[in-house]
């Protein structure tokens, strides 16, 4: 029998942007829940280090330079009246983050302390040492105790249900601990749950990044945006995947070759270790290529910055570089490389977070929301800096909470039968009942991630993108023939990582499509094959809609741009 709740509000991801959404929106007088595949603590805000960007006025920034900084790092690409409010609102929401508790680092005259980091002329990333997402994270779930918000922790959703007229009504999940199925009604669904990392091996991100918000949203109809612009961060642990913060070039350390060279002078002459990441991950590509590397790496020197403040503002990466690498910061260079670290792209909204264009300039789902990294402004366009990321959870996940609760004391409760659910349930089932054979869920997974890799990093071309297009078909018979072993329902996560493979195969076919079109390199985006930027024929977005018997439908939506021409980009 199927459980049924009701809210006017359910939040789909527990972290930064999930949070700060829930918060906004019981604040405007809505009843709001979460929904959560994991505790709200153990969410990849937590991976979040280096810092939190704000432009403040005493210390002789303005919002403006910092806007432009965003705009120039997106390669042009981004929505310029989304990044105004980004830049304009980002003061008040570090403020009142260090009221609810966040104990942001001091200086020596103890103001608020920053550093600097890729991208930015000046200064202006507040932070706490480097575990900056994870000490937002604590401070935001006390809040969410304190509201006595209900959370339900280890559910996975399955799919947003529309009504008749097309409407958001809510979600049907199941809860992992029991696997029962629920459906839970709701006027507003707030899709907050992350990115989509571990559509490419290896990766940054925490094994649950796996796009469940995007492809739960693009199947019910709303589409997505600029799924083309992976980034790829410059500095990971070969093999792991594990980030090395920013903030060690913004405080100070060097990237180096085996020659000992600082090879950046070549490739950003100004701004050197702290150009941006995707200027930054093609220098250390190339520097590989050609044979400068070691073992496929470059090497990350900290060894000038001295022992304390290594340990006083690296202490994390200090760990880490112990634990996964056996090196000392403090006495040897770090293997690094580039690898997959943010979506730019994911479900299309506008500025206040609705998945759908109350003027019509777009289709998406009424009563669906999103914020955070699975959705796009667009903010970050073709590249997104430093330190940018929290601040869009927080600023745009307020801004999509109270405009959330607006909406939903403006519309009735949704009409929808308890039995929505069934269908999802089925589907269940029968994935149960698969008989085993030598194909495995990890398997598909590993070859989706290391193709996606290969032919979608760095560096792109037709042909590897063309190969890859021919995969995606091949892996996705495979997940709808593959079985797993457990056939139980109570705590399946080789279910839940079945479900989610269903999912990372929507979003790879989103990410290759948009790839093959964008005839051009802009930001992240850089075809070998099409080096040039071309402003000219796209200077635009590419939406994609879902089509379940085949490739998506694609439309497109010209940059918004307020105030700053396309120029040329350097560092």
């Amino acid at each position: 029998m199927t459980t049924a709740y009701t809210f006017d509000i359910l939040v789909l991801g527990a972290g930064l942007a999930g949070m700060r959404a829930a918060l906004a929106a019981h604040e405007g007088g809505a009843k709001v829940a979460i929904l959560t595949k994991v505790h709200p603590v153990r969410s990849h805000s937590n991976a979040a280090q280096g810092g939190i960007n704000a432009a403040l006025t005493d210390r002789g920034d303005t919002w403006e330079d910092h806007a432009f900084d965003t705009v120039k790092g997106s390669d042009f690409l981004g929505d310029q009246d989304a990044i105004e409010i980004l830049a304009e609102e980002a003061g008040q929401d570090i403020l009142a983050l260090e009221h609810m508790g966040v104990i942001f680092n001091r200086n020596d005259e103890g103001r608020l302390g920053t550093r600097r980091f890729g991208g930015q002329k000046r200064a202006r990333t507040f932070f706490v040492s480097d575990f900056t997402g994870q000490a937002i994270l604590h401070v935001l779930y006390e809040q969410i105790l304190k509201a006595n918000l209900p959370v339900f922790e280890e559910w996975f959703a399955t799919s947003v249900v529309r009504d008749d007229d097309g409407r958001c009504a809510g979600v049907v999940a199941f809860e992992i601990r029991s696997g029962q199925f629920a459906f839970v009604k709701a006027k507003v669904v707030i899709i907050a749950a992350g990115g989509l990392g571990r559509v490419f091996e290896p990766s940054t991100n925490a094994m649950i990044c796996t796009g469940d918000g995007m492809a739960i949203a693009y199947r019910a109809g709303t589409p997505l945006m600029d799924m083309e612009m992976v980034q790829y961060h410059p500095t990971t642990l070969k093999g792991k995947g594990l980030l090395i913060t920013e903030a060690a070039r913004g405080e100070g350390a060097y990237l180096i070759n085996k020659d000992g060279e600082r090879f950046m002078e070549q490739y950003a002459p100004n701004m050197m270790e702290l150009a941006s990441r995707d200027v930054i991950s093609r220098a250390e590509q190339i520097e590989i290529n050609e044979g400068r590397g070691i073992n496929g790496c470059v090497l990350l020197d900290c060894r000038h910055l001295g022992k304390r403040l290594i340990q006083e503002r690296l202490g994390q990466i200090f760990e880490e570089a112990k634990t996964f690498a056996n090196i000392d910061l403090t006495e040897e260079p770090i293997p690094i490389r580039p690898g997959m670290h943010y979506s730019m792209g994911g479900i299309k909204t506008d500025v206040d977070g609705r998945c759908w264009d109350p003027q019509g300039g777009w289709k998406g789902v009424p009563g669906l929301f999103a914020a955070g990294e699975t959705a796009c402004l667009s903010l970050h366009g073709g590249n997104r800096l430093g330190a940018n990321s929290l601040l869009d959870t927080v600023v745009f996940g307020r801004r999509t909470g109270s405009c959330a609760a607006a909406y939903a004391q403006s519309v009735e409760e949704p009409r929808v039968n308890n039995s929505v659910s069934d269908k999802d349930h089925n589907m269940v089932q029968e994935f149960l009942k698969r008989k085993a054979h030598t194909d495995t869920v990890a398997a598909i997974r590993l070859d989706l991630g290391v193709t996606m890799n290969k032919h979608l990093g760095v560096f792109r071309d037709e042909e590897g993108m063309e190969e890859v297009q021919g995969l995606l078909p091949v892996f996705r018979d495979r997940w709808n023939r593959v079985a797993i072993q457990d056939k139980g329902r109570v705590f399946n996560t080789s279910l839940v990582q079945a479900l989610e493979l269903g999912m990372m195969l929507d979003c790879a076919q989103t990410i290759v499509r948009g790839a093959m079109i964008r005839t051009e390199s802009r930001g992240a985006h850089f075809r070998t094959d099409c080096i040039q930027r071309d402003d000219e024929n796209w200077l635009k977005h590419i939406l994609m809609y879902h089509n379940p018997e085949g490739s998506p439908r694609v439309d497109y939506l010209p940059v918004r741009i307020t105030q700053w021409k396309p120029q040329v980009r350097v560092y």
